[in-house]
């Protein structure tokens, strides 16, 4: 749930590529995030809901509907969910979808220092191919609007060529919360001391997934979406 916040500055170029020699071979192409159009907004906390809700969901951008909402809960802070929790947490850090082409700025939704105490951090990119005259891409960045996402399902569903999906994992030894975990060699700006594993984990699937750091947020996505749907009332 969003409130209003300081801008925060981009960090510096990358020194460090995790799972990589430093001979200056097979280097991705990463850059560090450009100027932010939008103050970034806080996360207050999360807010328990179905699979089905989720699901529905898809291509929004918080509060989802919940900060207005009558029968909304306090939000829970991400650590009381780590402590009860039975299994794995899975956080998207852009907090909403793009379209696939660049990395968005992550929300600060840790508020942790690395390298990460008392539980395990594993990161991941998920990359989809951009779209063909044959086949749609998985992304959705604009929520349909009826029955969402069914009708990017059936699209997905009904493609003659099946898209594809890259897949990567950081190696555990490289991990934020690998006691040999070295902060300095992927960020150094102070403006990150507060959520110092949103930043790294920024940097770290810039590299692994060969993304550009866009430096736009959900709440760039949200003004558009504004602007989009006004249009289409015309």
């Amino acid at each position: 749930m969003p409130q209003s916040t300081a801008p925060v500055n981009p960090s510096p170029p990358i020194a460090h590529t995790p799972g990589r020699t430093r001979t200056g071979t097979e280097s991705a192409n990463v850059q560090p995030p450009h100027k932010a159009d939008t103050f970034p907004v806080a996360i207050l906390g999360f807010q328990p809901i179905s699979l089905l809700t989720i699901v529905g969901l898809t291509g929004q951008v918080p509060p989802f509907g919940y900060m207005n909402s009558s029968n909304s809960k306090p939000p829970l802070s991400l650590e009381s969910l780590r402590k009860n929790a039975d299994r794995p947490i899975v956080i998207f850090p852009e907090c909403t979808t793009s379209n696939g082409r660049g990395l968005l700025r992550f929300a600060k939704v840790f508020r942790q220092e690395v390298p990460a105490k008392g539980y395990q951090v594993f990161v991941m990119c998920v990359r989809y191919d951009p779209p063909a005259s044959m086949t749609p891409t998985p992304t959705l960045s604009i929520p349909c609007s009826t029955f969402n996402p069914l009708p990017h399902l059936f699209s997905l569903a009904s493609s003659i060529v099946p898209p594809t999906i890259s897949i990567r994992l950081l190696a555990p030894s490289e991990s934020p919360s690998s006691p040999l975990f070295i902060v300095s060699e992927i960020i150094t700006h102070s403006a990150f001391q507060d959520d110092q594993l949103a930043e790294v984990s920024a940097v770290l699937i810039s590299q692994l997934g060969k993304l550009k750091r866009i430096g736009m947020g959900w709440e760039d996505k949200a003004r558009f979406l504004n602007f989009y749907r006004d249009k289409r009332k015309l």
